[in-house]
C-alpha cells in the first residue's frame, strides 16, 4: 500500500535527518532549549531521532535570571521526563563575573546579556554543533542562515561567508574553536510547529495558553507584573485575558489578549494572525531595523 507523506511527515523526515547527520559528524553538539514551543519540538525530533536510545547530547539553556517560572517548570520537568542531560549556563554568573554590566532599571531586560553567556558556555564545553529552533519566518535576519550556519572563533556570524546548501548537501567543515549552528526547523513555519505539537499531543508550558494575568502596557506591548519589571507612575496595572506567542525573558517579551485556551485554538488564532510572533512581542526586536542582525553577528541565537 503506497504511503503519501503529508507536508508535516515531510518536516519532521528533513529535521530528523540532518540531526542524525550532525550526530555522526560532530564530537560534541548541544540543542540549545528555551523551554518555548520551537525548542520542545526539537526536543520531540530529536527524540524520534535517535529512539530508543536517549538523546545523546547534552540541552543546553541559557538562563537569564528573569525566566517565567512556569517556562522554568517545564525545562526541568521535561528534560527529566527523557532522562536528557541539562546544563544551565547562568547570565547572573556572567554579571558576577563581571563579563557583562547589569542592564540599567529603566530597561532591565537581560536578553540581550545572553550571547556573552552562550559564547562561554560553548567555549567552556567545547560544543562544535549547536541546535537552535530559528525558524526562516519569524525575522528577516533569520532568513539568511542556512540549516548549518558557520560561527567563527569568537561566536560571530557573517551572513555573506555562509556555505550553499545545494541538494540538502550540508559542509560541516570547522577548525577548533570555531562551531556550526545548526537550524532543523529552517523550512518549518509557526503554523507548522504548532499543527505539530498537536498532532503529537506535546505537552506545553502553560503561558501559551489564555489565562488571567496582571499585566501593563508598554510601548504597544502588555508586559507582566513581577519581581524583575516596575511599572512606570504612568503605566497602569489591571488583570487581562492572555497567552504568550513567545518565550523569553520576562522584561522584554510581551503577552497577546487571547481567549485561546487549547491547541486547536490556537491553530486558529495563528491562522489568522497577520504579524509574526515577534512582531509585537519582543521587545528587543524593535530597538531598531537590524536589531537581530546586530545581535546575530555578535553570536546570538
Amino acid at each position: 500500500m503506497r504511503y503519501e507523506l503529508g507536508q508535516l511527515d515531510s518536516l519532521e523526515a528533513e529535521s530528523v535527518q540532518v540531526m542524525r547527520e550532525v550526530a555522526a559528524e560532530f564530537e560534541r553538539p548541544v540543542l540549545l532549549f528555551s523551554g518555548g514551543k520551537d525548542s520542545l519540538v526539537l526536543l520531540r525530533l530529536a527524540e524520534k531521532a535517535f529512539w530508543p536510545c536517549r538523546i545523546p547530547f547534552p540541552v543546553l539553556h541559557v538562563d537569564t535570571g528573569h525566566n517565567f517560572p512556569e517556562v522554568l517548570e517545564f525545562r526541568d520537568r521535561r528534560t527529566a521526563e527523557l532522562g536528557a542531560e541539562l546544563v544551565v549556563a547562568s547570565v547572573q554568573a556572567t554579571i558576577d563575573s563581571g563579563r557583562v554590566g547589569e542592564p540599567p532599571a529603566s530597561n532591565p531586560s537581560r536578553n540581550r546579556l545572553q550571547t556573552i553567556t552562550l559564547l562561554d558556555a560553548i567555549a567552556e564545553h567545547r560544543f562544535d554543533a549547536v541546535f537552535g529552533g530559528a525558524r526562516r519566518d519569524e525575522e528577516k535576519a533569520r532568513a539568511k542562515e542556512r540549516v548549518y550556519s558557520f560561527r567563527d572563533e569568537f561566536g560571530q556570524w557573517d551572513p555573506k561567508d555562509q556555505r550553499p546548501e545545494l541538494w540538502s548537501l550540508y559542509n560541516g567543515r570547522h577548525h577548533p574553536g570555531e562551531h556550526i549552528r545548526v537550524f532543523p526547523l529552517s523550512n518549518w513555519t509557526e503554523m507548522d510547529v504548532w499543527q505539530y505539537i498537536a498532532k503529537e499531543s506535546l505537552d506545553i508550558p502553560s503561558i501559551y495558553l489564555s489565562h488571567r494575568r496582571s499585566v501593563f502596557r508598554r510601548e504597544g506591548m502588555l508586559l507582566s507584573t513581577g519581581p524583575y519589571l516596575t511599572p512606570r507612575p504612568e503605566e497602569e496595572v489591571f488583570e487581562a485575558t492572555v497567552r504568550y506567542r513567545t518565550v523569553g525573558d520576562m522584561t522584554c517579551t510581551g503577552a497577546v489578549e487571547s481567549v485561546a485556551d487549547s491547541l486547536d485554538e490556537i491553530i486558529a488564532e495563528v491562522a489568522a494572525a497577520r504579524v509574526g510572533e515577534r512582531g509585537v512581542t519582543r521587545a528587543d526586536d524593535t530597538f531598531s531595523e537590524t536589531a537581530m542582525e546586530d545581535r546575530k553577528r555578535e553570536g546570538y541565537f
